[in-house]
């Protein structure tokens, strides 16, 4: 693979942050080194990769068990169905909540909830609690039982928190659904999944419009019988259809019902929830996660490496049908910090909403894209000077490759160059990260710092052999961890097939990665996304950096093209700056900065402009989609696009790029 780089990536960029001595000595996992006799991270992480069962073993002695477990480890089966915690009985409702009964947290607030509408609602951990017993209680009374999978299809309020817990606490199996899905596209997931139930809500506020969700779910379950309880949370107390007996509101559900429910005492390593993530083809991925597993990878990535205290308020703006979403509502409450929810999206009422939230709410762990912060930037900053973000301890990100603008205006801006940047890295299947930034170490801007603990990550050829630090491969994990996925749900060859037999015996994560020698990564994109120019591979992440670099672009998608000389050619999908008006002077400006940075082979074919790019919710930029628009090919599964509306937009720009600019 071609190896430049912008200059924030270059090997030997210097740190820009440093932590502080109360970080060396007083966080989590300079605690956990103390615990376990180790001298510094990299001795830590040398340990786990070599010793993975006595680095998990560590993690897992902070969770609580109804009885121990008697084998860490089996795999008997192979790595890919690895299991952990043989004999072990547990649930993450006994964790999130039932330990902390009777300790000075209970009192504590839990989750604090902002609508766009401005309404303010906190709970404690005590009101948390009874709130998971009633509509466990309440689940049980309609027969559910463990095992059932419970659809979640709810915007962020309080009470999708619950729903996660209340499921897992009677050992049902949680789905989470996007809230923008349509109709098509849960009922897809539900028949795969066979679901036997569905939380929702009436609607939802979003940039100032009433957006349903019952009507659009009642539509998606009208064919599937298999649903026989739907339960509706009064959030707009809008007028919507209603089936009996299948419907039930929350507020009635849950109403008298016991505060002290008792939680189901499940295998460790049974399901616990069943997420689906969208691949490059075919139907969506059914990843399944499980009651020790994903607790224990959070205890690991929000615990030890981002350092999440019990004393830290969280926001990490994003939807429950989403990655991050479960990982707040388990890992705050699992971690015993206070959860920050809002409704709506972070630029509206006001431009700055995200600021104002960590203001008022005095914020303390602040979770972002790059793409939002992005966004901030196209429309100038959203008056983030007048917001006192002094509270800020940490800002973790995740979802897309930083660009060094971005980057550099979030440490700036949002951390006033005191508050680190822990990029994170990973995903659904793997339950939460493979690189991050663990707070001991000093940060290189758009870097991970080093690879979290356990995860035996490496970089390889295509063979899976070891290839030189400096030099661009696949990232692979080699192998199991508490938080991969067991399997996909009801198919286990495709499992096999999408993870690890690419590379027989490791697991290909489909990223191109580059670890230098001082241990510092860099993630280049996904490795499905590549482009081969005259040979030479390169990520689209590089060319993306120079475009970002002129100024003139507030977001870009670089994408392969068929080209009968190179084989392929680069296109550039560009969102130009605000005020910014597009000719073809603009055009070659940007043609002409590819070329600057990368040679002549690199000009773009096509630099073309349009408004918007399409996105998930959590902001993923899918080059996938934006490739197969350009080329008027079918871009498979878009039922996670947040816009859908910029797949045909992108085919007419393509399609009059011939009369302009």
């Amino acid at each position: 693979m071609t190896e430049p780089l912008p200059a924030a990536q270059e090997k030997g960029a210097r740190p820009v942050w440093h932590p502080s001595r109360e970080l060396l000595t007083g966080s989590n996992v300079a605690l956990f080194m103390r615990e376990q006799g180790v001298t510094d991270y990299d001795a830590l992480l040398r340990r786990a990769d070599s010793d993975p069962e006595w680095f998990w073993g560590a993690v897992l002695g902070r969770l609580a068990f109804h009885r121990p477990y008697d084998t860490l480890l089996d795999e008997s089966a192979g790595a890919p169905f690895a299991r952990w915690c043989d004999g072990g009985l547990t649930n993450v409702a006994l964790n999130c909540l039932d330990r902390y009964r009777d300790t000075e947290r209970w009192e504590r607030n839990a989750v604090v909830w902002e609508g766009e509408d401005g309404a303010i609602r906190q709970w404690s951990y005590a009101e948390l609690a009874a709130d998971v017993s009633r509509l466990a209680d309440g689940l049980r009374a309609l027969g559910h039982r463990p095992g059932d999978v419970v659809g979640l299809y709810m915007p962020a309020l309080p009470e999708a928190v619950s729903a996660v817990l209340a499921v897992a606490k009677i050992g049902g199996v949680i789905l989470p659904l996007f809230s923008g899905f349509g109709a098509a596209a849960l009922a897809g997931r539900l028949r795969d999944a066979g679901a036997v139930a569905v939380i929702t809500a009436d609607a939802t506020l979003r940039r100032g419009r009433t957006v349903e969700m019952k009507s659009v779910l009642d539509e998606a379950v009208a064919e599937l019988p298999a649903i026989r309880n739907v339960v509706v949370v009064r959030r707009l107390g809008s007028q919507v259809p209603w089936s009996t007996p299948r419907d039930h509101w929350y507020h009635e559900l849950t109403a008298g019902r016991r505060e002290d429910a008792p939680t189901e005492q499940m295998p460790a390593d049974a399901p616990m929830m069943l997420m689906y993530t969208s691949g490059t083809t075919g139907l969506p991925k059914g990843t399944v996660h499980t009651h020790c597993g994903f607790a224990a990878k959070l205890v690991a990535d929000l615990g030890l490496v981002m350092d999440l205290r019990p004393t830290d308020r969280l926001l990490w703006l994003s939807d429950m049908g989403w990655l991050v979403g479960p990982l707040c509502a388990v890992g705050v409450p699992l971690m015993g910090a206070s959860l920050l929810l809002a409704e709506g999206a972070p630029d509206y009422p006001d431009a700055g909403r995200m600021w104002r939230l960590v203001a008022d709410h005095r914020v303390s762990f602040l979770g972002l894209a790059p793409t939002t912060v992005r966004g901030f930037m196209k429309d100038g900053g959203g008056g983030i000077e007048r917001h006192d973000l002094g509270s800020l301890r940490v800002v973790a990100s995740t979802g897309e490759v930083w660009t060094p603008d971005a980057w550099h205006w979030t440490f700036d801006k949002v951390c006033a160059r005191r508050v680190p940047i822990l990029n994170y890295s990973g995903g659904t299947e793997v339950g939460g990260g493979i690189l991050g930034c663990p707070v001991v170490l000093p940060l290189r801007p758009c870097a991970f710092s080093r690879a979290i603990p356990g995860m035996q990550a490496d970089v390889t050829d295509g063979a899976g052999h070891p290839i030189p630090d400096g030099t661009v491969g696949e990232l692979v994990i080699r192998g199991p961890s508490p938080g991969l996925t067991r399997g996909l749900w009801h198919d286990r060859e495709r499992y096999l097939d999408s993870y690890w037999r690419d590379i027989p015996g490791l697991w290909r994560h489909g990223d191109w990665a580059r670890r230098e020698a001082d241990g510092y990564w860099f993630i280049l994109g996904r490795s499905d996304d590549t482009l081969k120019i005259a040979g030479k591979r390169t990520g689209p992440s590089e060319i993306e950096t120079l475009l970002m670099a002129t100024g003139k672009v507030a977001e870009c998608a670089v994408i392969g093209l068929p080209d009968e000389t190179k084989g392929e050619a680069v296109g550039c999908i560009v969102v130009p700056m605000p005020g910014l008006t597009w000719t073809l002077a603009l055009r070659e400006e940007l043609a002409a900065a590819v070329v600057a940075g990368l040679g002549v082979p690199y000009r773009p074919k096509l630099v073309m402009a349009v408004d918007d790019l399409p996105k998930t919710r959590n902001m993923k930029i899918m080059r996938r989609v934006v490739r197969a628009a350009c080329l008027d090919r079918d871009p498979g599964d878009l039922s996670s696009l947040v816009n859908p509306e910029t797949v045909e937009a992108i085919r007419a720009s393509r399609a009059a790029e011939g009369a302009g600019p």
